[in-house]
């Protein structure tokens, strides 16, 4: 009864077009009401409680670091490495597209930001070029998600706050994965390409690449930075958060000189507001996981999905299934902090690394951020390219096949994320 009365009431609000911090509010609320406990003290007491955390100081600092990036020259230095290193191959454009999605990702960690990144700069050269208006926005938005999964992560960091979990070894176990689905990208793409007969870009020389790569040096270490300093235990991720900040701002400010006083008083504004709607949303999210807890909603989805918990692979199986679709109209943050809490007690139970499983969520929940009928990432390339969802979908759909495939591949064999992750972690 409590299950279904929670479910109502957030389905509902969010039908009605309730923003998600609001809807978990009423949700919490109407728990509350049910079991005859509610108390505005307590409702405000544990919105304040809830982003009480030392992690969660990493957003604002990332967020800072993903919009310097975006002005501060890193973007474009990074695609015009990737296009000097593979932009003569057949179909090269779409090959630069995911390596700059792979290097932008280890910059900001935003799905949208890169998405956007990735669309302005490429888009507009690959019609030029010939290559399908459908075919580049599909692979464009498809390279965009892969940055929720590599380091450093926003997603992660709300996974790990809402999960109890390690966001540093979430941080190094998403690397691999993340790169898989680069490969997946490769893959897939040069599949679609093999009969093409776009003429290629001209092969840079070996001078150009030097130049190329002399120029991206700068922006290539701040994922090193992050991921060697937090493998090696020199600061936490929420310390790394503050060293790629003040570290973005230097080289975009001093070295690239693209960024001026103006440029980051706008960059400051936008990281501030949108810290403010994460914190609020993690906030509204605590709120109800403490309900959750105290109605023993866990114990009661367990009880759903208490016959599968004897099969690691067929509970996750499930869960996937589950997280897929509830991915496919809510977008990634809220549906860790609704989804999470509530899997995570059975998820331990069946003896499922509780990492592996962390990742294994936010990859599917990437996958919904590019399938329709909400598709944040979808809705931004399409505002950001001038194309229609339509074509948007048209062309999406062939990766969003691969990255399912690729999800079932990680369920079956759960060793390919374990086993280096394992490994990396030491």
């Amino acid at each position: 009864m409590t299950l279904a009365l929670f479910l109502a009431v957030l389905i509902g609000a969010i039908l009605l077009r309730l923003p998600v911090a609001f809807a978990l509010l009423a949700a919490a609320g109407a728990l509350m009401l049910q079991m005859g406990m509610f108390s505005a003290d307590i409702v405000s007491q544990s919105l304040v409680n809830g982003v009480d955390n030392f992690a969660l100081l990493a957003i604002p600092f990332f967020m800072v670091a993903g919009e310097v990036m975006a002005v501060g020259g890193l973007s474009d230095r990074i695609v015009r490495l990737a296009m000097a290193l593979v932009g003569h191959w057949r179909g090269g454009l779409g090959y630069v597209a995911i390596i700059t999605s792979l290097l932008l990702a280890g910059l900001s960690g935003s799905a949208v930001a890169d998405a956007a990144a990735l669309v302005s700069i490429l888009y507009p050269m690959m019609r030029k070029s010939g290559y399908p208006a459908s075919r580049s926005v599909g692979l464009l938005a498809a390279g965009g998600i892969i940055a929720p999964v590599i380091p450093p992560s926003l997603p992660l960091i709300i996974l790990g706050v809402a999960g109890n979990l390690s966001i540093a070894k979430l941080f190094i176990g998403g690397i691999v994965p993340g790169l898989f689905m680069g490969l997946a990208l490769m893959i897939t793409w040069r599949f679609m390409m093999r009969k093409s007969d776009l003429e290629p870009q001209p092969k840079a020389s070996r001078g150009e690449r030097l130049k190329a790569l002399r120029d991206s040096v700068w922006a290539l270490l701040l994922p090193v930075i992050i991921i060697v300093g937090i493998r090696f235990g020199v600061f936490t991720p929420t310390e790394a958060a503050v060293v790629a900040a003040v570290y973005a701002i230097a080289v975009s400010a001093v070295v690239y000189r693209e960024l001026d006083a103006r440029k980051l008083l706008a960059v400051l504004i936008r990281a501030g507001r949108s810290t403010a709607l994460v914190m609020f949303l993690v906030g509204a999210a605590m709120v109800a996981s403490w309900v959750i807890t105290i109605a023993q909603l866990p114990q009661q989805l367990a009880g759903l999905l208490g016959p599968l918990a004897d099969d690691p692979k067929l509970l996750m199986a499930a869960i996937m299934v589950v997280v897929l679709l509830v991915g496919m109209v809510m977008d990634l943050a809220p549906a860790i902090l609704i989804l999470v809490p509530l899997f995570m007690p059975l998820v331990k139970a069946a003896g499922i690394d509780p990492i592996y499983f962390g990742l294994m969520f936010v990859i599917n929940c990437c996958i919904g951020l590019i399938t329709p009928p909400v598709g944040t990432v979808l809705n931004v390339v399409c505002g950001v390219g001038n194309t229609t969802m339509t074509n948007a979908v048209r062309g999406v759909y062939p990766f969003v096949l691969v990255y399912i495939g690729l999800l079932a591949l990680f369920v079956l064999v759960p060793q390919i994320i374990t086993v280096p992750m394992h490994w990396l972690i030491g």
